[in-house]
C-alpha cells in the first residue's frame, strides 16, 4: 500500500514540476521577453543552461521539505506519508488553478503553507488520539517556520522598494536615451550589473557546492578585494565592447541576468516541486529497511542531512526545460506580468477598484508634497532624464515594440538575482515569483510607467496578484490540513478518490485551455486604424465593421436560443463574447489619440470619419451587449420563461437579423459600397416589424400576460434590437456618403 502511495506521489512530482514551472516561468522570462532582447528560442536556450547548473546546487534547499517546517522525529512513517500525499494533491490543484486564470502565484508560499497545514492537522490528530495535548512546538519547527513566513512576506515589500530605488537611480543616470551615453557611463552601469550577478551567483552559489573543492577561507578573507577586482574587470570589458566593437552591452547584461535568475530559481525553487516526493522516497527507504510497523517507525533519521543524487536533480531540470518550451499556460502567466509593467498605455486587463483609486489619490498627494520640498532645479533635471524618445505606437506596430527598454530589464534581473541568491545562500526559501514580480512592479512605477491614465488599472492588477498570494497561503493551509485528516481516517478509498480527482481536474483544465486557445485563435479581433487617408480608413475599417457584424449576429443568436431553451451555458457564452467585443471597442477608442496622430496633416476629414465610424460601432456593440446582458440576467435569476409566441417572434427576428447582417457583411467584405442604399429598400419590412411586435405584446399584456418580468424583458429586447439596427443603418449611410466623397477627391 505504501509503495503504491509513493508511486502516486512520484507521478504527482512530475505533474507538479509541469504546473509549477508553468507558473514560475515569469521568474526568469519576464524581463527578457518584455524587452525583446532576443528571440524566444534563444532566451529559452539561455534559461535551460541556467536551470541545468542551478539544479545541481539546490541540494541544501531540499532539507526544507524534510525538516524545515515540522519536526520529523515527532511523527511516525505512516503519518509522514499522509502529510506528503496531502501536500502534493493540494499543490497541483492550486497551481493549476492559478495557471488557468493567468495569475502568477508563489510556489514557495504554496508548499510552505501546505506542509504547515498538513503537519498541524496531523499534530492535532495525535494530540486527540493520545490525549496528551502537547504544544504545537513539539511537532512544528516553529522558529524556522516563522522565519520562512516572515521572510516570504517581507520579500514583497523589500523587492518592490529596492527595485523602485535602483530603477530611479539608473534612469536618472542612464535616461531613456541610454544608447547615446558615453561608453564609460554605460560601461560602469554594466560593470555594476555584471559584478552583482557574478558575486551572488558565483561566489555565493558555486562555493557551497559539495562537488567543488574550493578553499572558502581565502574568499571570505579577501571578499572586498575580489568584488572590486570583479567590478574593474567587468567595467573595463563593457567599456571596450561599447567603444571598440559598438556592442549593445545591455543585451549581454539582460541575457546574463536571465541566465543568473534561471540558475537562482532552480537552486531556490526546485524544492517546491520535488522536495516532498524525495522526502517521501527517503522515508519509504527507511521503513523498507526496518523491521518496525509503519505506524510505529519514528522519523528520527530525517533530522540528519541527506544529499539528493545528481541524476534526480538533472532529470528534474530536464522536465522544467521541456515544460518551458511547450507550455502555453506559461506564456499566459508571463503576459500578465509583462502587461502590468509595460511602459506605454495599451489594453488594460484589470478594471479599476475603489482601493486602487484611493492609492492613486494618496500617491498624487505625496507627489505634491515632495515637489514642494525638492528644489525646482533638481526636479527639472530629473524630468529631463525621464523624457522618452517620441515613438508612434501605430506607425511602429505597437505589438512589435518592447514592453520596456533594456535598462529596466537589466535592473529587474540584477535586483531579483541578488535578492534570490542571498536567500538561497541562507537556505531561506523566499518566494522567487513574488520577488521577481514585485521588483518588476517597483521598477515600472519608478520608471513612470504608471501614468495618470493607467495607474488605477496597473495598481488594481498588482493588488489582484497579491490577493492571489494571500489566497494561496490560506487555501493551501486549510485544504492540506483537511485532506490530511480525511486520508488519515478514510485510508485508501480517500487516496484513490484524490488521485481520480486530480486526474480529472488536470484533464479538464487541459481540454478547456486548448478549447479556449482555439477559440481565441479563431476570434476575429478588431484592428487599430493605421491608414493616413479617408479612403484608407474607409477600406481598413470595413474589416472591423464586418467582424462586428459577424460577432454581433452570433451573440444575438446565442441570446435568443438561450432564452428559448432556458440554457444558461449559451447565454453565458454570449455574455462573455459581448463583453470581449466591448473591451475591443474600448481599446480602439483609447487609441484614437495615436490613430489621429498617424493621419496626414492635410486630411483632417479622415480623423472625423474615423471618429464617426467608431461611434457607430460602439453604439452597435452597446446594444448587443445590453441584449446579451438582459437575456443572461433573466435566466440566471430564474425568472419565468418567455411565452411561446414571444419566443417565436424572437426567432423570426433572429432570422431577419442574420439575413440583414449577412448582406451588409458581404458588402463590407467586398469593399463595394455602391449598393448600400438598396439595403434600405430590402429591409423596410424588418424596420416595420418592430411596431407590429410591440403592438402584439401590448395586446398580450392587456389580456393574458401574467409576468411583469417577461413583459419588461421582451420590450427591452425589441427596443435594444431596434437601436442595434438603427446604428447599423446609420453606419452604412456614413460609408455610402464618405465613399463617394473619397472617390471624388481621388478623381480630382
Amino acid at each position: 500500500m505504501y509503495w503504491i502511495l509513493f508511486f502516486v506521489i512520484l507521478f504527482f512530482a512530475v505533474a507538479d514540476l509541469i504546473v509549477g514551472v508553468s507558473n514560475d516561468a515569469i521568474n526568469f522570462l519576464n524581463s527578457a521577453i518584455g524587452s525583446k532582447v532576443a528571440s524566444l528560442k534563444s532566451i529559452i536556450i539561455v534559461v535551460a543552461i541556467g536551470i541545468c547548473i542551478g539544479v545541481v546546487f539546490s541540494n541544501d534547499m531540499m532539507e526544507v521539505a524534510r525538516r524545515g517546517i515540522f519536526n520529523p522525529q515527532a511523527f511516525y512513517f505512516n503519518e509522514i506519508l499522509v502529510i506528503f500525499f496531502s501536500v502534493m494533491v493540494v499543490d497541483i490543484l492550486l497551481l493549476n488553478y492559478f495557471n488557468s486564470i493567468g495569475i502568477p502565484t508563489s510556489t514557495t508560499v504554496s508548499i510552505v503553507f501546505e506542509l504547515l497545514g498538513a503537519a498541524v492537522a496531523m499534530a492535532i490528530i495525535k494530540n486527540i488520539e493520545t490525549a496528551s495535548f502537547t504544544g504545537l512546538s513539539t511537532y512544528i519547527n516553529t522558529e524556522k517556520a516563522v522565519n520562512i513566513v516572515i521572510g516570504i512576506f517581507l520579500s514583497i515589500v523589500i523587492a518592490f522598494v529596492i527595485g523602485a530605488l535602483v530603477q530611479f537611480a539608473a534612469r536618472v543616470i542612464m535616461t531613456f536615451n541610454y544608447q547615446k551615453k558615453p561608453a564609460y557611463v554605460a560601461g560602469i552601469f554594466a560593470g555594476l550589473a555584471f559584478t552583482s550577478i557574478t558575486y551572488f551567483i558565483l561566489f555565493k552559489g558555486l562555493i557551497s557546492l559539495s562537488v567543488f573543492t574550493i578553499n572558502n577561507s581565502f574568499i571570505k578573507q579577501n571578499i572586498s578585494l575580489l568584488i572590486f577586482s570583479t567590478f574593474v574587470f567587468w567595467a573595463g570589458f563593457s567599456i571596450s565592447l561599447i567603444h571598440y566593437l559598438k556592442v549593445n552591452v545591455f543585451k549581454l547584461v539582460v541575457l546574463t541576468g536571465t541566465f543568473a535568475l534561471a540558475l537562482a530559481f532552480a537552486g531556490n525553487d526546485l524544492v517546491n516541486f520535488i522536495g516532498v516526493p524525495l522526502a517521501a522516497f527517503q522515508a519509504l527507504q527507511l521503513w523498507n529497511t526496518s523491521v518496525v510497523d509503519a505506524n510505529s517507525l519514528s522519523m528520527h533519521a530525517f533530522s540528519q542531512e541527506i544529499h539528493t543524487p545528481i541524476w534526480i536533480l538533472l532529470g528534474s531540470g530536464l522536465i522544467m526545460i521541456t515544460t518551458l518550451w511547450f507550455s502555453k499556460k506559461a506564456k499566459y502567466v508571463i503576459k500578465t506580468s509583462v502587461d502590468l509593467s509595460r511602459q506605454e498605455p495599451g489594453e488594460e486587463r484589470f478594471a479599476s477598484t475603489a482601493v486602487s483609486r484611493n492609492i492613486v489619490q494618496y500617491g498624487r498627494f505625496l507627489n505634491r508634497q515632495v515637489k514642494q520640498v525638492v528644489p525646482d532645479r533638481v526636479l527639472d533635471k530629473i524630468n529631463i532624464s525621464f523624457e522618452k524618445p517620441s515613438v508612434n505606437p501605430i506607425k511602429e506596430k505597437a505589438d512589435e515594440l518592447p514592453a520596456f527598454d533594456l535598462v529596466r530589464a537589466s535592473v529587474n534581473l540584477m535586483v531579483a538575482s541578488v535578492l534570490i541568491s542571498m536567500a538561497t545562500d541562507r537556505q531561506l526559501p523566499l518566494s522567487t515569483t513574488y520577488i521577481t514580480f514585485m521588483v518588476a512592479m517597483g521598477t515600472s512605477m519608478a520608471d513612470r510607467a504608471w501614468g495618470n491614465d493607467i495607474a488605477v488599472y496597473r495598481i488594481s492588477g498588482v493588488l489582484k496578484v497579491l490577493g492571489g498570494f494571500l489566497f494561496t497561503a490560506l487555501i493551501a493551509f486549510l485544504l492540506s490540513g483537511v485532506l490530511a485528516v480525511i486520508i488519515y481516517y478514510a485510508g485508501i478509498p480517500a487516496a484513490v478518490a484524490c488521485v481520480l480527482l486530480t486526474f480529472f481536474v488536470l484533464l479538464l483544465s487541459y481540454i478547456n485551455h486548448r478549447k479556449s486557445s482555439k477559440e481565441l485563435a479563431k476570434e476575429q479581433k478588431l484592428k487599430i486604424s493605421e491608414s493616413k487617408t479617408i479612403k484608407g480608413i474607409i477600406d481598413e475599417n470595413a474589416e472591423n465593421v464586418s467582424k462586428v457584424l459577424s460577432r454581433s449576429s452570433e451573440i444575438f443568436t446565442l441570446a435568443v436560443s438561450g432564452l428559448a431553451l432556458g440554457e444558461i451555458k449559451e447565454l453565458k457564452t454570449g455574455r462573455q463574447k459581448a463583453l470581449g467585443l466591448v473591451q475591443e471597442i474600448d481599446m480602439l477608442r483609447d487609441n484614437i489619440f495615436f490613430s489621429i496622430k498617424n493621419i496626414e496633416d492635410a486630411s483632417v476629414g479622415a480623423s472625423r470619419v474615423y471618429i464617426l465610424i467608431l461611434d457607430d460601432l460602439q453604439q452597435m456593440v452597446r446594444s448587443i451587449n445590453r441584449i446579451s446582458e438582459k437575456a443572461f440576467a433573466h435566466v440566471n435569476d430564474h425568472h419565468k420563461s418567455l411565452r411561446f409566441n414571444q419566443i417565436k417572434e424572437l426567432r423570426e427576428l433572429d432570422v431577419q437579423i442574420q439575413s440583414l447582417f449577412a448582406v451588409i457583411k458581404a458588402t463590407f467584405d467586398k469593399k463595394y459600397f455602391e449598393n448600400i442604399s438598396a439595403i434600405y429598400e430590402e429591409k423596410k419590412d424588418l424596420i416595420a416589424s418592430f411596431s407590429i411586435k410591440i403592438d402584439r405584446q401590448v395586446a398580450r399584456t392587456r389580456t393574458d400576460e401574467s409576468s411583469p418580468k417577461n413583459t419588461a424583458l421582451y420590450f427591452s429586447l425589441l427596443l435594444e434590437t431596434k437601436e442595434l439596427i438603427d446604428s447599423v443603418l446609420h453606419l452604412i449611410t456614413l460609408y455610402y456618403k464618405e465613399n463617394h466623397i473619397a472617390k471624388e477627391v481621388e478623381n480630382k
